[in-house]
């Protein structure tokens, strides 16, 4: 027993020293990138391609240390020290999609050719796949499961989910059940009855054996036999495992590693989630008497150097401008001195810059060229300060500290009085400065004898007391409903099926690799198109990290709305679930089909978005799902009333995503098939960006093939051919082949195939009664992509480049003709 504590003890103390020498490496390559970061972002640099290259190395460095802290921040048992690396993970979140919206704003394009960029850094694709922190659904995991198991109980008692049935027995069928059971009763006995003979049978040969006496070669030879069998029996099949595994017929054999490493998650989850530690009521009673001294001393000499210097003691500042927190933030003169001088050096660089700038432009003009300032910078960061203060943290807490004798992974006291300190050196100032504005009142009107309230007068009335004219608030801002509680709204939106369950899909799920071809289509000049890894990286970009931590939600470049475009079938509705489910979302469903007939006209319409956006704002992270959102924005008349009201609908989406503030994660997600079938102006200004899915490529259509069928229970053979599936189904969506799977795979084709092997043809005939996506459909969406603000960014920079080549040719042939002559 005490060795199997020692070993726990051993592997626990190596697990744990393992992620905090994770995170210690970690913070050193987070050092040299802020300091990389200030010597090159911060200057303005000439070469654009420079600075694309500079972009997309920061970008996957910064995702390289987003997996290490991760990882460190999923295993670390420490509360404050996971409390220290959420903070540096938030704070690369932010930053890495900083450095994607100036990408985006360089190249004109969601799409980045990083081949060369991955090259040069010895990394594969792989590696630059963006993982999805578990501490969004794990920090309010029993919050959520609470709320699933509520919606689920609303949804069961309005009838809009199939109860399992119980199905009553008939008389014949409870006869059956008798008979079976009396018929394996007797089986049973008649099996211990023999079993009975046998062994009676074996004790008496046994006993003639020994009357007689053995052979020990005959011993021998049957030990040696029985041996010999069972070891190669082990043999043989442990290499037919082996050989299995090897070709991808069959899963490796850990399902009790898996097993185990779920129940060691489930018990880590439980200890980081112990409760925390306050040592508040300990501060004040200690040291709440030496701070409301301090303070009072501090504020009482604030007033008497200002009234050695104008005279007069001065008003007491308000508690709207922090009280007597206001005094302490105020600079000394030298610190003022040093800012001002600071601001006048910068002043003078940036006007010698602009000199030197028009001097060029000066010159140019007199060569009769137009000069255009096409100097590149990075613009100013919200997460840089985070990143900062995170490493000073480490490097004053944690780098140097000693772990080997933490065995319980305790918290420290000193760090939590510390932490606590502010926050009752911040009740204990609210209490002084009443007890000091009543004291400086008395002295006012005792020493220089003054009277009334601070700040004004006796007998006059204030000037700038008169209040501006009430601005008029939007109608989705304005609480329409400040008679019903968050619980009322919840039951009602479940109840008319715009809040629904979320199916249990992840991210990685939407199986899909990188084309190879990316590159020849670049060079060919053709629209980018993103792969499936794109389409995963771009979703958890704008869809799920944003989502899933406030801080990043607050700071990082707004994301309101995003759209999923593509033909029907490549997962654009599994997307959608997916956000939700790693962030742990509710899921709203405005779908034209879903609203139809509830909540007619204008008003009825305001209500509803009223409703989900308080329901929304307070139970968040959000998604409100509008699928075919086209249909809100499609070309002509409407025809009939659901119609008008969907169009309606969609009048009012811009007012509804004003009403979304950076502090509320609620996020708009459209799906369409037939983007090109609605106005492209309203269309493009209430989708703030647009994600275009294409159909699966060979490598893609491989895997799926693979992983729908034994997921749906089947076995591959050498009879079923997966290369040649995946070329026959070249043009089908994901949908197209789960569809084709589902129909072959059924209960009896599973029975059966044992003695039936599962063959290529079944899969191909269901196949041929699908239509595929033509190449015309393909390229519909891609001129319709074109049209977009961003298409149209990318087709003007394209253009720009093969004019600047056409000049540089005529160039070089102007220098040729001098040369002849």
């Amino acid at each position: 027993m005490v060795g199997c504590r020692f070993t726990g003890r051993l592997e626990k103390d190596f697990s744990h020293s393992t992620y905090i020498k994770l995170w210690a490496d970690t913070q050193r390559k987070l050092d040299t990138m802020l300091q990389r970061e200030r010597e090159e972002f911060l200057q303005p640099q000439e070469d654009r391609e420079k600075v694309k290259k500079m972009l997309a190395t920061a970008y996957v460095q910064y995702l390289e240390i987003l997996q290490s802290l991760e990882a460190s921040h999923d295993h670390l048992i420490h509360q404050q020290k996971r409390a220290a690396v959420r903070q540096v993970l938030d704070g690369v979140i932010g930053r890495i999609l900083e450095i994607k919206k100036e990408m985006v704003a360089l190249e004109s394009s969601e799409c980045h050719y990083m081949d060369g960029i991955l090259m040069d850094l010895k990394r594969v694709p792989e590696d630059i796949e963006i993982p999805i922190p578990k501490y969004f659904v794990k920090e309010n995991l029993r919050i959520l499961l609470e709320r699933e198991q509520y919606l689920h109980e609303i949804l069961l008692n309005a009838g809009l989910l199939e109860q399992e049935p119980v199905m009553a027995m008939t008389l014949e069928e409870g006869i059956k059940v008798i008979q079976v059971a009396e018929r394996a009763r007797q089986g049973r006995a008649r099996a211990a009855f023999m079993r009975r003979i046998y062994l009676e049978e074996k004790r008496q040969s046994k006993k003639e054996e020994e009357e007689t006496g053995k052979n020990p070669d005959d011993a021998a030879t049957c030990i040696q036999k029985v041996w010999r069998g069972y070891h190669q029996r082990m043999k043989t099949e442990k290499l037919r495992e082996e050989e299995m595994v090897f070709l991808g017929m069959t899963l490796p054999p850990d399902v009790e590693a898996r097993s185990c490493l779920q129940k060691a998650n489930v018990l880590q989850g439980e200890v980081q989630e112990r409760e925390d530690f306050s040592f508040r009521q300990e501060l004040r009673e200690t040291e709440g008497s030496h701070i409301k001294e301090t303070l009072q001393d501090q504020i009482t000499q604030c007033f008497l150097e200002c009234r050695h210097i104008t005279g007069r003691f001065p008003d007491y500042p308000p508690e709207k401008t922090g009280g007597s927190k206001a005094i302490f933030i105020e600079k000394h003169p030298e610190q003022v001195a040093e800012e001002l001088a600071a601001r006048k050096e910068a002043v003078t660089k940036e006007k010698n810059r602009k000199d030197d700038k028009e001097a060029k432009a000066q010159k140019a003009q007199k060569a009769g060229k137009q000069v255009v300032d096409e100097s590149w910078k990075m613009g100013p960061s919200n997460f840089l300060s985070i990143l900062e203060e995170g490493r000073s943290q480490y490097q004053v807490f944690w780098e140097n500290r000693d772990n080997r004798s933490d065995f319980l992974q305790d918290h420290d006291p000193e760090l939590i009085k510390g932490e606590e300190r502010e926050e009752v050196e911040e009740e204990i100032r609210v209490q002084v400065d009443e007890v000091m504005q009543e004291k400086l009142l008395k002295v006012k009107q005792a020493v220089d004898g003054e009277t009334g309230p601070q700040g004004k007068k006796a007998g006059k009335g204030d000037k700038g007391s008169k209040t501006p004219g009430k601005k008029k608030i939007p109608e989705l801002e304005r609480d329409l409903t400040p008679d019903r509680t968050t619980d009322s709204l919840y039951q009602e939106l479940a109840e008319e099926g715009l809040l629904i369950q979320v199916k249990s899909v992840n991210l990685s799920d939407y199986i899909g690799y990188y084309d190879c071809l990316r590159n020849t289509l670049c060079e060919s000049g053709a629209q980018p198109m993103p792969s499936m890894p794109e389409v995963r990286q771009l979703v958890a970009l704008y869809g799920i990290l944003p989502l899933g931590s406030q801080t990043v939600h607050e700071n990082a470049p707004l994301v309101k709305s995003l759209l999923l475009a593509g033909p029907a079938g490549v997962g654009k509705k599994m997307l959608v679930h997916a956000i939700c489910t790693e962030t742990g979302a509710n899921l709203f469903n405005l779908t034209p089909s879903n609203i139809a007939g509830k909540y007619p006209g204008r008003d009825a319409l305001i209500i509803m978005l009223h409703m989900i956006l308080k329901v929304g704002k307070e139970l968040q992270p959000s998604v409100v799902w509008i699928g075919d959102t086209e249909r809100m924005f499609s070309k002509g008349a409407p025809k009939g009333e659901d119609e008008v009201n969907s169009k309606r609908l969609g009048k009012l989406l811009p007012q509804f995503l004003r009403a979304v503030k950076p502090k509320d994660r609620v996020l708009l997600v459209g799906t369409t098939s037939r983007p090109f079938d609605a106005n492209l102006g309203p269309f493009c200004k209430v989708y703030q960006k647009i994600i275009l899915i294409p159909k699966p490529d060979y490598l893609t259509r491989f895997a799926l093939w693979k992983h729908y069928i034994l997921q749906s229970g089947g076995a591959l053979t050498k009879l079923v051919n997966l290369n040649c599936l995946a070329q026959v189904s070249d043009g089908f969506t994901q949908g197209h082949l789960v569809d084709v799977v589902h129909t072959v795979l059924t209960e009896l084709r599973l029975l059966q195939m044992a003695r039936k092997p599962l063959r290529t043809s079944e899969f191909v005939t269901s196949l041929a009664r699908h239509d595929p996506v033509y190449k015309e459909e393909e390229e519909t969406f891609q001129a319709w992509y074109a049209k977009t603000p961003l298409g149209k960014a990318w087709s003007a920079a394209l253009a720009a480049k093969e004019a600047e080549k056409e000049k540089g040719k005529k160039g070089k042939k102007g220098k040729k003709g001098k040369g002849k002559k």
